[in-house]
């Protein structure tokens, strides 16, 4: 890069104001730093404050980085209304090519696709993996469930989490995927489960608490169409007034994929769902109920609409919004899944790591 590349990056903060980084690179480092916006700010100094703590740095400084040195040189006296040294950060890893927005990404959208539990826990890896290495744009997969099955988090333990019993007189099939969070109990027909799969990119700067809400925008949009009114419940349970709808997890690989999907309640059998896994009163202690049957509020109910209707809206709601195309999965895909089936996921290694 010569002293004259000039770039120009901009971050909308959710709920807040607009940031615009404007500057300039030589020598691999920050010149003539400009961060601007149609935020407020006091006093009028700390806007210098600001650029001159920037000026000089690596362009490699991570947002973290870049966040505690803002931090760091503001006076006591500053306030910032509507952005944050962690919003001047992604504007500024913007305008690097760091960090990237959903305009900068092309998306393949694969439509709702019967698999095993297996293979479809198996193919977020593969899919996750695929997008970090470059091998294919940016996904989003929509689930089809086959047969009765409970999928548990990386780093819960078998045994407390799923009652032997109620799976054998059910016939659950029980499967550990590669993200965190809680047990998720789902049959044919009663659930919407989707995978996104994108660069880490797409979240720098971000918290893990803010990349959750961010990378369901869409789904908000798309629940607002069909007459929901939801939010997100922090950490990563998407609710309404009538009560929770579905809950996300995350996994990041080490290639720089990001794994986001999300299991939301379209006609759950709650009898059956709390025969089949042990959900605990210390779990319900912090929902202020004392149910698990009461957690759950399906969309059918709230919706009136077939499930069916309910993910077109969705597909087309992520159209509408982003740059994106219908794909089928390929036959590699579906055999590179079918290898990790045999070699992790069906195993007991993998299912009853925590025992």
């Amino acid at each position: 890069m010569s002293q004259t590349d000039r770039f120009h990056g901009e971050y909308k903060v959710p709920g807040g104001k607009l940031v615009v980084a404007d500057l300039a690179v030589g020598d691999e480092r920050l010149h003539e730093v400009s961060i601007n916006g149609d935020f407020f700010l006091e006093p009028d100094e700390a806007l210098q404050d600001i650029n001159e703590a920037l000026t000089g740095l690596p362009v490699e400084t991570s947002a973290k980085d870049l966040a505690a040195v803002i931090s760091d040189r503001l006076r006591p006296e500053a306030v910032l209304f509507g952005f944050s040294p962690e919003a001047i950060a992604i504007a500024v890893r913007r305008a690097l090519k760091k960090a990237t927005t959903w305009a900068d990404h092309e998306f393949d959208i694969i439509p709702p696709t019967a698999l095993d539990t297996y293979q479809h826990v198996a193919l977020d890896e593969v899919l996750t993996r695929q997008v970090g290495a470059g091998l294919r744009k940016p996904t989003l997969r929509f689930w089809e469930w086959e047969s009765p099955s409970v999928v548990i988090g990386s780093f819960q333990s078998m045994r407390n989490e799923v009652d032997p019993e109620g799976v054998e007189r059910f016939g659950v099939t029980v499967v550990r995927r590669i993200s965190g969070g809680g047990a998720m109990f789902m049959e044919p027909g009663n659930a919407i489960t989707y995978s996104l799969y994108v660069p880490q990119s797409l979240v720098d700067g971000l918290s893990f608490a803010d990349a959750y809400p961010f990378l369901d925008a869409w789904v908000m949009a798309s629940l607002q169409k069909l007459g929901i009114a939801a939010q997100y419940v922090p950490l990563n349970d998407i609710a309404t007034e009538q009560g929770k709808i579905g809950g996300a997890a995350q996994k990041r690989t080490s290639n720089g994929g990001l794994l986001h999907h999300v299991t939301m309640s379209y006609d759950i059998d709650a009898d059956k769902m709390t025969q089949v896994l042990r959900i605990g009163r210390e779990k319900l202690s912090d929902k202020g109920i004392t149910s698990a049957k009461k957690r759950v509020d399906p969309l059918r109910r709230q919706t009136g609409l077939a499930r069916e209707e309910i993910i077109k809206v969705m597909m087309e709601t992520f159209q509408e919004l982003y740059p994106a195309q219908f794909i089928e999965l390929s036959a590699q895909d579906l055999e590179a899944t079918n290898d990790l089936v045999r070699a992790k996921f069906n195993t007991e290694a993998w299912t009853y790591r925590v025992p």
